[in-house]
C-alpha cells in the first residue's frame, strides 16, 4: 500500500466511478483499476461492488474508506506543517540544560530571541550534567548547555561561558569577612555538596584532587540536587558549600551568603554546549543558537 494507491481508492470512491477518477487523477483508467486491484490483493478484500449504477463501496471497502480519510488528511497538512517548521512558525524547541545553565543561563536569552521568534516556544528541560547529555543522545531535547564534558562519540562540544566555583558561607560564620582560606581549614568543617554527577560535583572533587585533598578527607553531611537547595541550607547554617559565583552573586551583594577563595585550589571551567554529532538542527534551534552564542561572546569580549 502506498499514498498514491490510497489517493486512487479515495478518488473512485467518492466519484463512484472509475473512469471519473481517472480523469482527477490524470491516470488512464487501466492504471486506476491497477491500483485498485493492487489493493484488493494486498488485503485479501474487494473494495468495490462494480454495478451499473457505478463502483459502490462495500462494507471492506468503508472501513478503508474511514481510514483512508484520516490518512489523506494528515498527508495534506504534511505540507503546511513543514513550511511553519522552516519559517518558526508554531514551533516547539526543547533545549536541556544543567542546573546553572537553565536556571541562570538561559532564561537570560530567551526574551531576545523570542522578540525575532514569537512562533517558536520553549522548553527548557532541567537535570544534572549527566542526566541532561543523556535526554541529548535520546533525543529528548536538540540541544544543551552543561557543566561538563564526558567522552562520548556520538556528542560534539564547544566552549560557551567560563565560570568559577567558590566557598560559599553564611553570615556569621567564622570564615565570613575573610578573603582566602587554606586548603586544610577545610578538614575542619561541615560541608554540603552537589550530587554526584553533577557539573559543580565533578569539578570540586577534580579540583581538591589537583590540590592534594582527597574529597573523603572533607566532612561531607549533605548532598542535594539543586543550587537553590544548597544555598537555603547554608542559610540555614548547616554547613558550606563550594558554588557556581554566577548562582550567588546576588546572594552576596544582598549580604544573605558570602564567598571566600580558597588558597591554591583552582575551581575554574567552562559551559559547553552539546549537540548530536552529525545531526543537521532544527531552523528554531539554529536561532536560538544564534542568540545564544551572540549573548556570551559579546560578555566575553568587555
Amino acid at each position: 500500500m502506498n499514498l498514491k494507491q490510497i489517493e486512487v481508492f479515495m478518488a473512485v470512491a467518492e466519484c463512484g466511478s472509475f473512469s471519473r477518477a481517472a480523469e482527477l487523477t490524470f491516470l488512464t483508467q487501466s492504471t486506476v483499476s491497477q491500483h485498485v486491484s493492487s489493493l484488493e490483493k494486498e488485503f485479501g478484500l474487494k473494495l468495490f461492488d462494480r454495478t451499473g449504477k457505478g463502483a459502490l463501496l462495500t462494507e471492506g471497502g468503508k472501513l478503508l474508506h474511514l481510514h483512508a480519510a484520516r490518512l489523506t488528511e494528515e498527508a495534506r497538512s504534511i505540507p503546511l506543517a513543514l513550511n511553519r517548521f522552516r519559517g518558526l512558525e508554531d514551533v516547539v524547541l526543547k533545549i536541556g540544560g544543567s542546573n546553572i545553565p537553565s536556571s541562570y543561563l538561559l532564561p537570560d536569552c530567551i526574551p531576545p530571541f523570542q522578540q525575532t521568534n514569537p512562533g517558536v516556544r520553549i522548553t527548557i528541560l532541567q537535570g544534572d550534567s549527566r542526566e541532561t547529555l543523556g535526554r541529548l543522545k535520546r533525543e529528548e531535547v536538540e540541544l544543551a548547555v552543561i557543566g561538563s564534558r564526558f567522552d562520548d562519540e556520538e556528542v560534539c562540544y564547544s566552549d560557551l561561558a567560563p565560570d568559577r566555583l567558590a566557598l560559599v558561607v553564611y553570615p556569621g560564620h567564622c570564615w565570613a569577612g575573610r578573603e582566602a582560606v587554606s586548603v586544610k581549614e577545610l578538614r575542619e568543617e561541615v560541608f554540603i555538596f552537589r550530587e554526584p554527577g553533577s557539573g559543580t560535583d565533578m569539578t570540586v572533587r577534580a579540583a581538591l584532587v589537583r590540590a592534594g585533598v582527597r574529597p573523603d578527607e572533607l566532612n561531607i553531611r549533605t548532598f542535594l540536587g539543586s543550587n537553590e537547595a544548597v544555598k537555603q541550607a547554608i542559610q540555614s547554617e548547616a554547613g558550606v558549600s563550594f558554588l557556581s559565583m554566577i548562582s550567588v552573586r546576588r546572594e552576596c551583594e544582598s549580604g544573605l551568603l558570602s564567598m571566600v577563595d580558597v588558597k591554591g585550589l583552582d575551581m575554574s571551567r567552562h559551559f559547553y554546549l552539546a549537540c548530536r554529532r552529525g545531526r543537521e538542527l532544527s531552523p528554531a534551534a539554529e536561532a536560538f543558537l544564534s542568540v545564544l552564542r551572540g549573548r556570551f561572546l559579546a560578555k566575553a569580549a568587555k
